[in-house]
């Protein structure tokens, strides 16, 4: 079976399993000795992997951005890694290129080498909750002999090119419809990256919803589970509690996917809105999540839609 036909199982049956290429950004201890620095990313937003190729400086461009290169049709943004993480490595040079494909953009990011790909259950990946500065990793596997970190390259690629990347809705965009009475709907939203988190969350409660957050798909199926078994001790319907999930579905622990599927086989809840906010949302992949049990999917440049769509699932 071919790696894209093994990865689109993994994105449409809920099996919280992941497929991630491991790659490497070294950098040199004091004594000039070569430290191995292991880092993953979701196979789903790898499109290819090449050597470097030759790239153009970009005038006045972000200090982090190694320039532009060409492939094939088109011209991309190539983004030096190490200099997004800080290494001191200036005469290690990269050679490879990742080609990562998310929320409908392509972008090139230089790294030292390539190692793996590996299957495993997000239940394998652990929040990066105890990690000094750790605002660029989402997620913490442990190898036998290394350990490996996930990083964020939604918020990484964001900060670096701005809004154009991620919106945020502001208080000078909210129209008419702040006249909508929202403060009796609960929102739960659930998302890894505190960076998109925090925009998704600032976004409903700007609009008057009231949100409650959680960092993983576990996480938020134990704070339902536990809303749910409220409702019946007191003989109430589920929405007494919450009204509406929102969750990625890269997440540790539990995938977006996999909570989905345990949200509908809950008899009480299959009538509960639920909306999935991904980086990954192909109309393919919209498809399959829908029959999943999605109610609907939006991508994460969609942030300015966000409160019209909760809306439109709340009526």
């Amino acid at each position: 079976m071919a790696a894209d036909d093994k990865q689109k199982i993994l994105l449409e049956s809920g099996t919280n399993e992941l497929e991630i290429v491991e790659f490497r950004i070294d950098e040199k201890d004091a004594n000039g000795v070569v430290v191995p620095c292991y880092y993953g990313v979701n196979v789903a937003k790898v499109r290819e992997i090449i050597r470097r190729p030759t790239t153009w400086k970009i005038p006045n461009s972000h200090p982090a951005v190694e320039g532009m290169m060409q492939l094939r049709e088109s011209v991309l943004a190539v983004i030096n890694l190490s200099y997004v993480l800080g290494k001191q490595n200036e005469d290690l040079v990269p050679d490879r290129v990742l080609i990562l494909e998310f929320n409908g953009m392509n972008i090139g990011i230089l790294v030292h080498s390539v190692s793996s790909i590996y299957r495993i259950s997000w239940e394998r990946v652990e929040p990066p909750v105890k990690m000094i500065n750790s605002a660029n990793v989402t997620g913490v596997v442990k190898m036998d002999d290394r350990i490996i970190l996930i990083l964020d390259f939604e918020k990484i690629v964001a900060e670096i090119c701005g809004h154009d990347v991620l919106y945020r809705i502001g208080d000078e965009q909210m129209t008419e419809e702040m006249t909508l009475d929202r403060s009796m709907r609960r929102i739960l939203v659930a998302d890894d990256s505190r960076f998109i988190r925090n925009n998704i969350c600032s976004s409903l409660r700007a609009a008057g919803y009231r949100v409650e957050e959680a960092e993983n798909g576990a996480d938020a199926w134990e704070m339902i589970t536990g809303m749910l078994q409220r409702c019946r001790q007191a003989g109430a319907h589920y929405s007494q509690e919450i009204d509406m999930l929102i969750t990625d579905i890269e997440m540790p622990k539990m995938d977006g996917l996999h909570l989905t599927a345990l949200v509908r086989k809950e008899a009480a809840l299959r009538d509960m809105p639920v909306l999935l906010f991904s980086s990954l949302a192909s109309e393919d992949n919209k498809r399959k999540w829908r029959d999943l049990g999605a109610n609907d999917i939006v991508t994460k440049p969609d942030l300015p839609n966000l409160v019209e769509i909760a809306d439109s699932l709340l009526r």
